[in-house]
């Protein structure tokens, strides 16, 4: 410690500091610089440990992997087989066998029409028709009689002419007969109206007690629900693909309800549009659903993904480590010793969460995938997460890419 000694001076002045400011500054000066010469190592190793320690990012490998050729659009679907029910006799319905929206089977009683005039008229059908056989048969026996009488010459030949002639033309009564009681039994037949189709009901427009007419106002509509079909369009450019790899076998659908990705429906592609849409520019496609869960419905907008083929090999990254810059699609690389090289790239195309490189990468390689923003080329890089996208999605049974490091 520095003491500033003060002397009595017997001058005007009184006391008179014989050290200064200035003096107190100059002695305290050294112990300053030795504490700031004690810390300044470690602030000194803090901060290079803050250098060599990187920027944290995400990465992922690059591997090869199958990857589908995909066409992406948006769909309706649509019933594949839809029948409006009609009656086909006049007469009051008597039954009502089903409900509005019930799901019914091929075969099922839908309404049943007061059948009563119709059993008497087949009644009456068979009736003329025994009164009639029985007639033909008995002259069908004169017939033979005469034929004997006339071989012995005991009868004219005329006779015998016309009792063939009489018996001949009972049996055509006969056989008229029998087609008036098919008739009448086809009539009454239709008084019990079936489906002619599996599917579900709408509404019903008649109840019981309304009068019908034959042909007249719809009973009921049933559409066939399982199978469906999806009907969408691509432009007239991807036609000659289409036709290609149509050509070669079947083309396999997936249709995706908005809000409900999560869950496909697969389906094939069964129908070619014989004409392009001069209008749109586009051809219209229909593929066939088996929707055995019902989950496609008639006039529900779907989003539609046909599969053309599967390009072997392709060189796979997730779509987030693919970056845009002044000069086009670029992702950072890891190369040995943990820094990042910009690379450009060229994309193929997008699948899913996946992208599909054309160029610019090999498998094996290693990009980052969440943390670009902190990186510049040739920055070092602390991987804090590895992921796996690319990885998961590896069809069952082929080996994955090996997560080395350089290139």
């Amino acid at each position: 410690m520095v003491h500033a000694r003060v002397i009595r001076n017997s001058g005007p002045g009184g006391l008179v500091p014989r050290v200064g400011l200035a003096a107190l500054l100059t002695a305290l000066l050294p112990c300053l610089l030795l504490s700031c010469s004690r810390r300044s190592p470690a602030g000194s190793d803090r901060a290079r440990a803050g250098d060599e320690r990187g920027a944290p990012v995400s990465a992922a490998p690059v591997v090869s992997k199958p990857m589908p050729v995909e066409l992406r659009t948006f769909g309706t679907a649509a019933t594949s087989s839809s029948v409006a029910v009609k009656a086909q006799v006049d007469e009051v319905v008597k039954t009502v066998h089903f409900h509005k929206g019930q799901k019914v089977s091929k075969g099922d009683l839908l309404f049943t029409i007061d059948p009563r005039p119709f059993e008497a008229a087949l009644k009456q059908a068979q009736a003329n028709l025994a009164r009639d056989a029985a007639q033909a048969n008995n002259a069908k026996a004169d017939a033979a009689r005469v034929e004997e009488l006339s071989r012995k010459g005991v009868a004219a030949p005329s006779e015998h002419d016309k009792s063939r002639a009489e018996a001949d033309a009972l049996a055509a009564g006969v056989q008229a007969d029998e087609a008036a009681v098919e008739n009448a039994r086809l009539v009454l037949e239709h008084c019990y109206i079936r489906s002619a189709i599996d599917g579900r009901a709408g509404d019903v427009f008649v109840t019981e007690g309304n009068l019908v007419k034959a042909n007249d106002v719809t009973l009921a509509v049933i559409n066939q629900i399982s199978p469906i079909d999806v009907f969408f369009s691509v432009p007239q450019d991807d036609l000659p693909i289409v036709k290609r790899y149509m050509a070669q076998g079947e083309m396999k659908v997936l249709a995706t309800i908005p809000g409900e990705e999560a869950d496909t429906e697969e389906g094939e592609l069964a129908f070619l549009d014989n004409a392009v849409d001069k209008t749109t520019g586009t051809v219209m496609l229909g593929a066939t659903f088996g929707n055995s869960r019902e989950r496609l419905w008639p006039g529900q907008y779907v989003q539609v993904k046909l599969t053309l083929t599967v390009q072997e090999d392709a060189v796979v990254v997730p779509a987030r480590a693919v970056q845009t810059g002044q000069n086009g699609k670029y992702v950072y690389v890891i190369r040995e010793g943990g820094t990042a090289e910009l690379c450009p790239v060229s994309v193929d195309r997008a699948v899913g969460e996946e992208a599909v490189i054309r160029s610019g990468l090999q498998p094996g390689q290693r990009v980052v995938t969440d943390g670009q923003l902190r990186l510049v080329q040739g920055a070092r890089v602390e991987v804090k997460a590895d992921s796996g996208a690319a990885v998961s999605s590896q069809p069952a049974g082929r080996p994955t890419a090996p997560q080395g490091a350089g290139a």
